[in-house]
């Protein structure tokens, strides 16, 4: 049975709108893949260390990598370790950069009432698990909206160059009616594993 990893974003949860939308839209159209989205914190090493141990505890069931803003940046680390399709949407690609602006100060969830506090240290951390550039261009599919008022879309769509892109005008950092490319996300999804099964 196919699995979804769906990695939510900076300071998210598994409470954040596209991931639940993913998960209601599999519970009716494709009921026998199993849904993920593990709660992680913004440590990158403990990030990480979690990531591995959820895909290792899933395998060798296919599994389809999902993840927006700070999720895109994991999924891509994922994609690339272990071979697997991955769908960014609005992904961070360097977020060392704006990780400076929350060092030592306390830092909520949106969704629940977990705290967090940043040090120099995990600069370094997760600029160790960058991936740059990518090399497995088949796996991935960047999905972008042009009116992200918090991240450039202009630094996906060039590092993803030679991948599939959807690049759509407007729109937000939330992705605007996401849930219209569900049923296109999974025919890649089936589309790769009909490709490259044999891993």
């Amino acid at each position: 049975m196919a699995c979804v990893i769906y990695v939510h974003g900076f300071l998210s949860s598994p409470l954040s709108h596209k991931a639940q939308v993913t998960k209601r839209w599999l519970t009716e159209h494709c009921p026998q893949v199993s849904f993920h989205c593990p709660h992680l914190t913004p440590y990158p090493a403990q990030t990480a260390e979690e990531l591995d141990a959820l895909i290792e505890f899933l395998q060798p069931e296919p599994i389809w990598l999902m993840g927006s803003s700070l999720g895109g940046f994991w999924a891509t680390w994922l994609a690339e370790r272990y071979n697997r399709p991955a769908v960014l949407i609005n992904p961070s690609v360097a977020p060392w950069q704006f990780m400076p602006e929350f060092l030592g100060v306390d830092l909520k969830s949106y969704h629940t009432d977990h705290s967090y506090r940043l040090a120099a240290a995990h600069i370094d951390e997760i600029k160790a698990v960058d991936v740059s550039p990518v090399t497995r261009h088949a796996n991935f599919w960047l999905m972008v909206q042009t009116g992200d008022e918090t991240l450039d879309y202009r630094q996906a769509v060039a590092k993803y160059q030679g991948c599939r892109q959807l690049v759509e005008p407007d729109g937000d950092h939330g992705f605007v009616d996401f849930d219209q490319h569900l049923p296109a996300i999974f025919d890649f999804f089936q589309a790769f594993e009909a490709t490259h099964g044999a891993r």
